[in-house]
C-alpha cells in the first residue's frame, strides 16, 4: 500500500509504503516488543503483544533492510525488496554466556564475569512454596549454605557463603535489595516480585561492598516492568502442611510397666496396679494434640508494561502459612511499586518501593527441659492422662504423680492460654536519577529509605496453670537512610573495552525499643490493650542505638578483545562503630580473567564453546561490634535509701578498649567450560579465606573491677572447592535438563587469644553444660563432652578418664563432632514433553554432626516420670541385656554431654517434586490469555537421614554471631506439604 507524507527537507508530500508482519519466537509464537527499525535512519517500531508490526517507509528505499533486535535473541536484518508483508523468525542467543548478570553497583555479562557469582532466576525461585525468599536458596547455588533454624512459619534463616568467619560478628551475608543495602533478613518480599538473585561469593566480587562484604553479599533483583503491551500476571498456590514424621513414643499400657521396672530398680512400690495398667491401653499421644494439618496458599498479582518512555510493574500479594502446631500462623500482605521513565534523551528516573505488613502469631514455646515447654510438654505429656478432665478443665500433669515432675503443663495451656503476636510494618523504597551528558557516561544519585515498625503482644491468661495473667507489650523501630551517588563510564576503543564506576555513600540506621510488662489481671478479655490494669507492673525499658557509615568507591573493569578481562575495585568505609584513629578501613581487590576459548588455537576446536581462567583476591571486612563498644557505658539502675527509691548510674562489666575491623583476606581461583555450544557447562572455583583480627571477649582479673574486654585477637580459615555443573541430556521432542553443584568447605581457628578454648554458652535438658568449643586447630563450634566406654556392671554409663584423675571432670572432655558439614550439594532435573514438565529438586547435607539435646531430655532423665521413646522401654540395661542402647532404668542414672548425643546429621531430600501442564493457548485460539499452567507439587515428602528425631534441618541455637550451631534442642518440627497452583498471563 502506498501513501503520502510530507519531505521534511523539501517541504513536498514524499510517497511512503507500509510494511507490515509477524515476529515469532523459537516456539513460532508471537514476541512482543521487538523493536524494528530501517537500517539507517531513527524510522522505527515496535511489536505488540502478538508480535505483529506495521511500519511506513519511504517509497525510494528500493534497498531497505529492516533490522529486528530483541534482548535475549539474534538481531535479525531483512533485506525487504518488493516485499510489503513478512515473518520473521528470531533466534536465541547463547543465553549462558549473554545473560547479563547484577554485580555490585553495575552488570555484566556472564562471559565477562570475573569474580565468582551464582545466579538464580526467578523459575528456581518459584519452584516450590517458602515463607522465606533465602529458603528457595537451599541447594541452588554452590557454597551457599542455608539452615533452617526451626520449621515454625516465618522462622529465621542461617545463611552461609564459604563458611563462618567471626565470632563476635554476624556470619550472616548482606542482602541489597534493588541496590539499597537492607539491614537484616529481607522478609518483607515475595517470591513471585524477584527477577533473580546474585550471590556474589568471592572478595574481587564483594569488596566493593566493602566492611560489610566478608560473608558475601545477596543481590536481589524486583521485577520491573518492560515497554509494550499491558500484561497480567497472576501466581498463586493452595497446600496443605503436615509433620513430617512423629516420635515414636511409649503407650500408656508401655509408659506404665516401664515405670513400674524403674520403681522396682529403686526398690520403690510398684506406681501402677495391674489393674490399672490393663485399663490404659493406647492412652494420649500428646502430639496428635498439638499437631495439626495445617494450610498453606499464597496469591500474587502482577500488571505491568509501559511506553518506550515510562514503564511499570506493580504487585499486590498474600501469602499465608499455617502452623503445624495449632494455633500459629504467619500472614505477609506486600504492595510494589517499581517505575522508569526516560525524562527526556538525558535523564531516566527509577523507584522501587515495598510496603509489607506480616501478622504471625506464634507457638515457639521451644527448648527447656521437664515439660516447662511446648514442645518438651508434648513430647513429655504422660500418656495415662487425658487431655481435659470431664467437666472440660485442663488436666494438671505437675500434680498427677508425686513422683513426676513439678514443671510438666498440660500443652492446652500453650495451645489456648497463652498468646504471643508480632504485628510488623516495613516499607523499602529508593528512587534515583541518572544523567547522560555523553553517551557512555551517567550521573546517577539515589536516595532510600528503609523503616520497620514491630509491636509484639505476649499474654498468660488467668486460666493458664498457676496464672494470675501476664502481658508484656514490645515494641521496636527502624530507620535506615541511605545516600549514594556514583559515576559510571562505558567506552569501547576497537579491541579494548573499559567499564567504570566511582562514588561514594552515607548511611545512618537507627534502632529504638520500649518494652512494657505486668501481672495479675482481673479480667483476660483486654489482654493487652491496658497493661495499666496490671497489680503488679514491672518496670519498662527501652533502647536507642545509631550508627552511620561514609564510604568512597571505584571500580574498573577492562577488556582486550573479548579475551583478557581484569577488574579492580577498592572501597573505604568510615564507621562510627570504631575507635578515634582506627574508623576507617581499606579494602582492595583485583581480579584477571581469561577467556582461552577466545583464542585461535582453541576456536579450532569445534566442540568447545567456552573456556575462560579467573584468578582474583581481595579484602573484605566485618562491623562485627555494638555501636558503642568502643565506648565506656553506664548502665542506670535503682537503689532504696531510706525509703525512697533512687536511680543510679553505673559502668558495666565490660572494660572498653580501642578496636579496629575484623578484615578477611581470599584468594579465588576458578574455571568456566563449556561444550557443545554451552549444551554441557562446568564452573569450578577453589578459595582459601584467611580472616584476622577476629573480635573476642578476653577475661580481666577482678579486681579491675570489669569481668572482660573484647580485643582484636584471633584467627580463622575457611577455604574449600566449589562445582556447579549444567547439561542439557536430551533435545527435541523429549527435553532433560541437569543442573547440579556441590560445595566443600573446611573450617579451623588458627589462632585464639592466648592460645585459650571459648566455650559456648551453658545448655541442657538433662543436665546443664557446655556443649560447643572454640579451640585452635579445630572447626568453629565442634562438639565437646566426655567420651563414653560403656556400662559399668550396675548397668549406669561410664566414661573415659583421660587424664587418670580417677573421677569424671573437665579434664576429660574432648572434641566428639563437628556441626559443619563436609559438603553440600544440589540436583535439579527438568524434563519436558510436549506441554507437560516434571521437575525434581533434591537437596542434602553430608558429613555435620547434630547433638541430640532433646534426646537426652527426652530418653535419660529417669526420675521425673516423662514419657519417653519406645525403644527406651524395648532396648535399655538389664542383667540379661548388658549391650543395651539405654542404661539401666532407675533414678539415679545420669547422662552427661557426651559423644553419645552426637548423631550424624546427613541427608538427601526430595525439596521439591512438581508436575506441570502448561495450556497450548495459541493452538486453542484463546487471544486474551498468553499463557497458563497448572502445575501438582510436593515439597520434603522424601528424606533419607539416618537421624533419629524429628528432622535433620535444625539449628535451634542458631543466629547470626552464634557459634552454638548443630543443636537440637526441642524445637517446632518441619512439615512436608502437598500442593496445586495456578500461574497465567493475561
Amino acid at each position: 500500500m502506498i501513501s503520502y507524507g510530507r519531505d521534511t527537507n523539501t517541504g513536498r508530500r514524499a510517497a511512503v509504503k507500509s510494511i507490515s508482519g509477524k515476529v515469532l519466537d523459537e516456539s513460532s509464537q508471537g514476541l512482543p516488543g521487538v523493536s524494528v527499525v530501517l537500517k539507517g535512519t531513527q524510522t522505527g517500531t515496535t511489536t505488540n503483544g502478538e508480535g505483529a508490526f506495521q511500519l511506513d517507509i519511504p517509497e525510494a528505499s528500493t534497498d531497505a533492510v529492516l533490522v529486528f533486535s530483541f534482548v535475549g535473541y539474534k538481531s535479525q536484518e531483512v533485506v525487504l525488496g518488493s516485499q510489503t508483508a513478512i515473518t520473521v523468525n528470531m533466534a536465541l542467543e547463547d543465553k549462558s554466556l549473554q545473560e547479563i548478570v547484577v554485580i555490585g553497583y553495575g552488570q555484566v555479562k556472564k562471559s565477562d564475569l570475573t569474580g565468582s557469582v551464582a545466579s538464580i532466576k526467578s523459575t528456581e525461585l518459584n519452584a516450590y512454596p517458602a515463607t522465606n525468599l533465602i529458603q528457595s536458596l537451599a541447594g541452588r547455588a554452590a557454597g551457599v549454605y542455608v539452615s533452617q533454624n526451626t520449621g515454625a512459619p516465618g522462622s529465621a534463616i542461617s545463611v552461609r557463603v564459604r563458611g563462618t568467619n567471626s565470632i563476635q560478628g554476624s556470619n550472616e551475608p548482606l542482602y541489597v535489595v534493588d541496590g539499597f543495602p537492607y539491614s537484616g533478613n529481607p522478609t518483607l518480599l515475595n517470591n513471585a516480585d524477584i527477577e533473580s538473585i546474585e550471590v556474589l561469593k568471592d572478595a574481587s566480587a564483594t569488596a566493593i561492598y566493602g566492611s560489610r562484604g566478608a560473608n558475601g553479599v545477596v543481590l536481589i533483583t524486583t521485577k520491573r516492568g518492560k515497554s509494550g503491551k499491558v500484561t497480567v500476571d497472576y501466581d498463586g498456590y493452595y497446600g496443605v502442611q503436615s509433620v513430617r514424621k512423629k516420635i515414636d513414643l511409649m503407650n500408656a499400657t508401655e509408659y506404665a510397666n516401664f515405670y513400674n521396672e524403674q520403681a522396682a530398680n529403686d526398690g520403690l512400690p510398684a506406681h501402677f496396679t495391674q489393674d490399672q495398667i490393663n485399663g490404659f491401653g493406647e492412652g494420649t499421644d500428646w502430639q496428635d494434640v498439638v499437631f495439626q494439618k495445617a494450610p498453606i496458599q499464597n496469591h500474587s498479582l502482577t500488571v505491568s508494561g509501559g511506553s518506550d518512555k515510562t514503564r511499570f510493574s506493580v504487585a499486590a500479594s498474600n501469602f499465608n502459612q499455617g502452623g503445624i502446631v495449632k494455633g500459629s500462623d504467619y500472614v505477609r500482605n506486600a504492595l510494589r511499586v517499581n517505575l522508569s521513565s526516560d525524562i527526556g534523551k538525558k535523564f531516566k528516573f527509577d523507584l522501587s518501593s515495598i510496603l509489607s505488613r506480616i501478622d504471625s502469631d506464634r507457638k515457639n514455646s521451644e527448648r527447656g527441659n521437664r515439660g516447662g515447654t511446648l514442645m518438651s510438654a508434648m513430647l513429655s505429656g504422660y500418656p495415662t492422662i487425658a487431655p481435659t478432665l470431664p467437666d472440660g478443665s485442663y488436666s494438671r500433669l505437675a500434680e498427677a504423680y508425686a513422683w513426676g515432675s513439678n514443671v510438666i503443663t498440660n500443652p492446652l495451656n500453650y495451645l489456648e492460654q497463652f498468646s504471643d503476636k508480632i504485628r510488623s510494618n516495613k516499607i523499602l523504597a529508593n528512587a534515583s536519577v541518572t544523567f547522560e551528558p555523553i553517551k557512555g557516561l551517567q550521573l546517577k544519585t539515589l536516595a532510600g529509605i528503609e523503616t520497620t515498625d514491630d509491636k509484639t503482644d505476649t499474654y498468660t491468661t488467668t486460666k493458664f496453670v498457676n496464672s494470675k495473667g501476664a502481658a508484656s507489650i514490645g515494641t521496636a523501630q527502624v530507620s535506615n537512610l541511605l545516600s549514594e551517588n556514583t559515576v559510571s563510564y562505558l567506552k569501547d576503543f576497537g579491541k579494548h573495552s573499559i567499564s567504570a564506576v566511582a562514588g561514594f555513600t552515607y548511611q545512618d540506621y537507627t534502632a529504638t525499643s520500649f518494652n512494657a510488662s505486668g501481672t495479675g489481671f482481673i479480667s483476660d478479655n483486654q489482654e493487652t490493650y491496658d497493661i495499666g490494669a496490671a497489680a503488679t507492673q514491672n518496670v519498662p525499658s527501652s533502647s536507642y542505638s545509631n550508627w552511620a557509615l561514609l564510604s568512597y568507591l571505584a571500580r574498573i573493569n577492562y577488556t582486550f578483545n573479548s579475551k583478557i578481562l581484569a577488574t579492580v575495585s577498592f572501597r573505604a568505609d568510615g564507621s562510627s562503630r570504631y575507635s578515634e584513629g582506627q574508623k576507617w578501613g581499606y579494602f582492595p581487590s583485583a581480579a584477571l580473567a581469561w577467556r582461552i576459548s577466545e583464542e585461535n588455537f582453541i576456536k579450532n576446536i569445534s566442540f568447545i564453546s567456552d573456556l575462560k581462567l579467573r584468578a582474583g583476591y581481595g579484602e573484605t571486612g566485618n562491623t562485627s561490634i555494638n555501636p558503642y563498644f568502643t565506648l565506656n557505658q553506664l548502665a542506670s539502675n535503682q537503689v532504696v535509701f531510706g525509703d525512697a527509691l533512687n536511680i543510679y548510674y553505673a559502668p558495666g562489666t565490660r572494660l572498653a578498649g580501642p578496636l579496629k575491623w575484623e578484615t578477611t583476606a581470599q584468594a579465588d581461583f576458578g574455571v568456566d567450560f563449556g561444550v557443545l555450544n554451552n549444551r554441557f557447562t562446568l564452573t569450578a572455583d577453589y578459595y582459601i579465606k584467611n580472616t584476622r583480627d577476629l573480635l573476642n571477649n578476653v577475661s580481666l582479673p577482678s579486681s579491675l573491677g570489669y569481668t572482660f574486654t573484647i580485643q582484636n585477637v584471633g584467627k580463622i580459615q575457611n577455604k574449600g572447592l566449589e562445582l556447579g555443573i549444567n547439561a542439557a541430556v536430551l533435545e527435541g521432542a523429549f527435553k532433560w535438563n541437569l543442573g547440579g553443584n556441590i560445595s566443600i568447605n573446611k573450617n579451623k581457628v588458627v589462632k585464639l587469644y592466648g592460645g585459650n578454648d571459648i566455650l559456648g554458652s551453658t545448655i541442657g535438658a538433662a543436665v546443664n553444660d557446655n556443649v560447643n568449643i572454640l579451640r585452635e586447630g579445630y572447626p568453629l563450634g565442634s562438639f565437646y563432652g566426655y567420651v563414653e566406654k560403656g556400662y559399668d556392671d550396675k548397668g549406669f554409663i561410664a566414661y573415659e578418664d583421660f587424664n587418670n584423675s580417677g573421677t569424671r571432670d573437665a579434664g576429660d572432655k574432648r572434641i566428639i563432632g563437628n556441626p559443619n558439614p563436609k559438603f553440600t550439594y544440589g540436583l535439579n532435573s527438568t524434563m519436558t514433553f510436549k506441554n507437560f514438565d516434571l521437575t525434581v529438586f533434591v537437596q542434602g547435607s553430608e558429613g555435620n554432626d547434630i547433638f541430640n539435646l532433646s534426646l537426652q531430655g527426652q530418653g535419660y532423665d529417669y526420675g521425673q516420670a516423662l514419657n519417653m521413646p519406645r525403644e527406651v522401654y524395648l532396648n535399655h540395661w538389664t542383667p540379661t541385656n548388658t549391650n543395651a542402647k539405654y542404661p539401666i532404668i532407675r533414678t539415679s542414672s545420669q547422662a552427661q554431654m557426651s559423644n553419645r548425643f552426637v548423631e550424624d546429621g546427613s541427608y538427601l531430600r526430595f525439596k521439591n517434586i512438581s508436575l506441570s501442564y502448561n495450556l497450548p493457548v495459541s493452538s486453542l485460539n484463546i487471544k486474551w490469555l498468553t499463557r497458563a499452567q497448572i502445575y501438582v507439587s510436593g515439597q520434603n515428602l522424601i528424606t533419607f537421614t539416618k537421624y533419629s528425631w524429628y528432622d535433620p534441618e535444625v539449628n535451634s541455637y542458631g543466629s547470626g554471631n552464634s557459634f552454638v550451631q548443630g543443636v537440637d534442642h526441642y524445637v517446632y518440627p518441619a512439615a512436608k506439604t502437598t500442593t496445586v497452583g495456578l500461574r497465567v498471563g493475561f
